[in-house]
């Protein structure tokens, strides 16, 4: 035999071990407190029927009075006279009420033309109201009323009594008693003894199974009497009569010659077969427990559960359905344990035991005649109850599994049952007037369809259905029609709009989910329109940006390269030689003017600059840029308008990149502006702001797009003859953007304007 099944053989000798330990574990703890006992006659059981027999012996013969005697010993009070004088108020209240329930009937005779029927009416009321005026008049009259009622309740008793005479026969042929009344002597028996005779010769151990002796240890001597009571209006318990009270002495015996169809001596065989069969169980199943888990502990059979094969399969089952099953099979398996291992006789005793929750059959583990079949039946039960054992440890081994990869746990309650019905409601509520409106709706689904049932069953109600359903239902089908063409509405539209058709809106009707949803789909729209101007735009200026930079790099390094072939030729004057020196000494400071340039917008546009910022005088700083082109302003044909406050306008800036800003903006002044013109440039504080504008009349017709002039290497000379770079406004509004400022341009036909605002604090 391989390992593997020497493993299997082993897990189901131990699972059976087990099972039938447990199964006897169970049995000794339900069913120790009725059979750890002496015998029969100390269960409840037997107890019952004992005092079920004392009760019937002591109604039927040891009161010892008939019905006629109980009437003579009746008794009448004061108070209960009081109590039926009163008993429906006083004398006024009482006529006045009998003559209201006379009213009716009388008017009703008369009005039918019946004098004969309003007459025995009318007398009927007299009568009765004389009755009532007797009671307040004499005490006598009031009590023979209440004897009357009483005999009647001592009939009614005796008729009651009657009921249980063939039960106490019964009883009186399966008992033996001997009682005595300590009082008179009276003896009561159904053994047939002579005067001289003693009782220990009928009843003693030789002949009797179980004997009751009163007094004794456990009984004092046994009683009756007290008040004979019945049940008045309202279920006011009232006395009848009182019976003084009796005790007797004496004996009350099982016998063992009894018949055996006797079923209180078939009970007390039966339990010393159960009995037998219990200690035998719950011994045999402790040793089998024990024998279990010595297996265990010696071969790890929990490790002989397969679980690597089937371990990937089990993961993909929900965790939370894996849990519910194991729990499942859990409590199924302890019930069948629970009914297994019951021995009780009444099913109200289980049920007790279990709290109400387990009814359970009294056959099992019951006297079979066939010992075959009580085998088989035992058998059975102990192989189905291993199998669901066994699967519920295979569960378990699986899901401890699962559960020794905590970072797997989260994953797997994400893919939960209850999780996915967790985050359904919560996106169902997550916009609350829709998930409130979802629960109304099929809330009144649901109360008109059984609405509907109801009707179907009382047709009765239909009055109050239709009118219902007009009012409610009708409106509510209404506005899930036209809530259903606004979404179709909305999802045609967006399809429309998925196949790049912009042009129609949505409309917004109200201010619904819908609405909203509407809403915002517009607005998307819009904004992929913008986008792709943007776009389109954004291509456009990417076009322009390389050939504009081609074309300025390319230029002065077409120069460099043609002026250095010349120099190479060997017929190059000296002075060809200098001119063409100069020229490409000129044209590789062009270049690198370029490059560097455009080095720093790169810088600047990416933003990995470093500012060194430092308390600045703005105007002192404007000054300093003015006076570099000093010379250039003088030779040129412009005329500088500068104003500035008299005192410093200071702000904290890095004055080194703020110079930078000034010197590009004078410098396309410069260039750019038409000759014989004036320039302005002003300084001012305005708040905790520093302003500094620059105007001028450009040369140049400048384009609408005033955007476009802040886009890298673009140029008011769109001929592009001019020295610049392109790139000096673009430098100027990223190095004011660093300063968190703002760098605005004003175009208004040829004035040209440019405002740098910046914070003084």
């Amino acid at each position: 035999m391989d390992t593997k099944s020497k493993s299997k053989m082993i897990f189901v000798i131990w699972i059976l071990l087990f099972t039938f330990g447990l199964s006897g574990i169970i049995s000794g703890l339900f069913n120790g407190k009725d059979y750890i006992k002496k015998d029969y006659f100390q269960t409840q059981q037997f107890e019952d029927e004992l005092n079920q027999f004392v009760d019937y012996l002591k109604m039927f013969e040891l009161n010892n009075i008939n019905k006629e005697e109980l009437k003579k010993k009746i008794t009448v009070t004061a108070e209960e006279i009081e109590e039926h004088r009163y008993r429906y108020g006083d004398l006024s209240t009482q006529v006045s009420n009998i003559k209201g329930q006379y009213e009716h009937k009388i008017q009703d005779a008369l009005l039918a033309g019946n004098k004969e029927v309003a007459d025995a009416y009318i007398a009927e009321r007299d009568k009765k109201i004389e009755d009532i005026t007797n009671n307040f008049k004499s005490d006598e009259h009031v009590r023979a009323k209440i004897v009357k009622e009483k005999e009647q309740k001592i009939d009614e008793y005796f008729r009651e009594i009657e009921n249980y005479r063939s039960d106490f026969m019964r009883y009186k042929a399966l008992f033996t008693y001997y009682l005595k009344n300590t009082a008179t002597g009276e003896v009561y028996t159904n053994v047939n003894i002579s005067s001289g005779d003693s009782i220990d010769t009928f009843i003693n151990n030789k002949n009797m199974i179980f004997i009751q002796s009163y007094p004794s240890s456990k009984y004092a001597y046994l009683s009756t009497g007290g008040q004979y009571r019945f049940v008045g209006d309202n279920d006011v318990v009232t006395p009848l009569i009182e019976k003084e009270t009796s005790t007797f002495e004496g004996k009350i015996a099982l016998p063992k010659a009894a018949s055996s169809e006797n079923p209180i001596l078939a009970d007390y065989y039966d339990f010393q077969q159960k009995q037998k069969i219990f200690f035998i169980y719950t011994i045999s199943g402790i040793l089998a427990f024990l024998l279990s888990f010595y297996l265990n502990k010696k071969t790890r059979v929990i490790q002989c559960i397969p679980t690597g094969k089937w371990q990937p399969y089990y993961n993909c089952i929900p965790i939370d359905v894996t849990v519910m099953a194991l729990v499942f099979t859990g409590l199924l398996t302890l019930l069948l344990f629970i009914m297994d291992n019951t021995l009780c006789e009444n099913p109200k005793v289980v049920s007790e035991r279990l709290g109400h929750l387990l009814f359970i059959m009294d056959n099992t583990l019951s006297l079979h005649q066939n010992l075959y079949i009580y085998i088989r039946d035992t058998l059975f039960r102990l192989i189905v109850t291993t199998l669901f054992v066994a699967l519920t440890l295979i569960q378990g081994k699986f899901l401890l599994e699962r559960a020794k990869a905590p970072a797997n746990l989260k994953a797997d309650w994400q893919k939960a049952l209850l999780h996915r019905a967790y985050q359904g409601i919560k996106e169902a509520f997550l916009i609350r007037s829709i998930g409130m409106q979802l629960f109304i709706l099929l809330s009144v689904v649901f109360a008109f369809g059984v609405g509907a049932a109801i009707v179907l069953i009382e047709p009765i109600y239909i009055w109050i259905y239709i009118p219902l359903f007009i009012v409610i239902c009708v409106p509510i089908f209404i506005i899930i029609i036209k809530r259903s063409g606004y979404f179709n509405r909305i999802v045609t539209n967006t399809d429309e709009l998925v196949h790049g058709n912009f042009e129609q809106d949505i409309p917004v009707i109200g201010k619904s989910a819908l609405a909203v949803l509407a809403a915002n789909i517009n607005a998307l729209k819009h904004g992929i329109k913008v986008s792709q101007k943007e776009q389109a735009k954004s291509e456009r200026l990417k076009t322009e940006l390389i050939t504009n930079v081609s074309h300025d790099l390319r230029t002065p390094l077409t120069s460099i390269i043609t002026y250095t072939e010349l120099l190479k030729t060997s017929d190059v004057t000296d002075e060809e030689r200098d001119a063409y020196i100069e020229i490409i000494d000129r044209k590789s400071k062009r270049l690198k003017v370029l490059i560097d340039d455009l080095f720093e917008a790169s810088k600047m546009a990416s933003g990995n600059i470093e500012l060194e910022k430092e308390k600045v005088d703005l105007v002192q700083l404007l000054q300093q840029a003015l006076a570099e082109y000093n010379e250039t302003i003088e030779e040129s044909t412009l005329q500088f308008r500068i104003t500035t406050p008299d005192t410093p306008v200071y702000a904290v800036v890095d004055g080194q990149k703020l110079w930078r800003v000034f010197d590009n903006l004078i410098g396309n002044i410069l260039k750019y502006s038409l000759e014989n013109t004036r320039v302005y440039i002003s300084v001012k504080k305005a708040n905790d702001k520093a302003v500094i504008a620059f105007k001028n009349i450009t040369k140049y017709e400048l384009s609408e797009d005033i955007d476009e002039l802040f886009e890298r290497f673009k140029r008011g000379d769109t001929s592009r003859h001019t020295e610049g770079s392109g790139l000096g406004l673009a430098i100027a509004k990223s190095i004011i953007d660093l300063h968190e400022g703002s760098l605005d341009i004003e175009v208004d036909g040829d004035l040209f304007k440019v405002t740098v605002s910046l914070n003084t604090k």
